[in-house]
């Protein structure tokens, strides 16, 4: 299962049926669960955890140390959960001990070619990152968010779960969970619909989330008067999670 040109670490711990390409190289304190498939020419750093059925493409570059000057070659960590595919050239940093000392990736993410995951990030589940998607330092992204190719979010932003930004998208503020941006600079244009139908929310839920939006982006009212008048009028679940979402900005939301 493992090419003769592969160079695994005898220190690395693969599941036995775990499939290496060849010129791979795999390091020391590097965990693959069962059913991964690491290509050729990739090379995977370690302290990193990858969970099982992780499929890894050619030249993408996995648990590296960070680019943050600050990095002084600490044994921070990548893990990551179960499900994930690792497309063409994708960069994937350890964290630093400035701030979590992991980077964090879930399960069933699609991370496209060229896409960089910088130091410290944490990305949920279920996520697509489109070509060439950078994420600076810290960024933290949602469950089922969508960021088109291109698009960038400065370092430290919160995006929100079911958000969606469209491609080339410079994102420097935090995104409320169900957004969707476009732009540079990223401006709020309305809910993600379409991902929300798709994943099956209820009317009674878009109804009320569609119009949650709209106090917050079009009724002229303080985030403080929008997010008291939505929980009052809408004591749903979802609508509770787009105000906690807009609570938890630390830069400012989109606007």
């Amino acid at each position: 299962m493992i090419h003769p040109t592969a160079l695994v670490d005898p220190a690395a711990q693969l599941a036995d049926d775990v499939e290496v390409g060849p010129f791979s190289v795999i390091g020391p304190d590097v965990t693959i669960g069962a059913g991964s498939v690491v290509g050729p020419h990739v090379v995977i750093k370690g302290p990193t955890s990858l969970g099982e059925r992780t499929r890894i493409f050619q030249f993408a570059s996995v648990g590296e140390d960070c680019q943050d000057k600050k990095y002084a070659g600490e044994p921070t960590r990548l893990v990551m959960g179960d499900d994930n595919v690792i497309r063409e050239g994708a960069t994937l940093h350890r964290g630093t001990i400035q701030d979590r000392g992991e980077t964090t990736i879930g399960s069933r993410n699609l991370i496209m070619a060229y896409v960089h995951v910088g130091h410290d990030c944490v990305i949920g589940d279920d996520c697509i990152l489109a070509n060439q998607v950078t994420l600076a330092g810290h960024v933290t992204v949602g469950n089922f968010a969508i960021l088109g190719g291109l698009a960038a979010i400065h370092q430290f932003c919160y995006f929100g779960d079911h958000a969606m930004a469209g491609g080339g998208s410079i994102i420097t503020k935090d995104t409320p969970a169900y957004v969707m941006i476009n732009g540079n600079p990223a401006e709020a244009r309305g809910l993600n619909l379409v991902g929300l139908k798709r994943r099956g929310f209820s009317s009674e839920a878009i109804n009320a989330l569609n119009a949650s939006y709209k106090l917050v982006y079009r009724q002229g009212l303080t985030v403080e008067q929008a997010l008291a008048e939505m929980r009052s009028r809408f004591p749903i679940p979802e609508v509770s999670h787009f105000a906690d979402s807009i609570e938890r900005s630390t830069r400012g939301i989109t606007r």
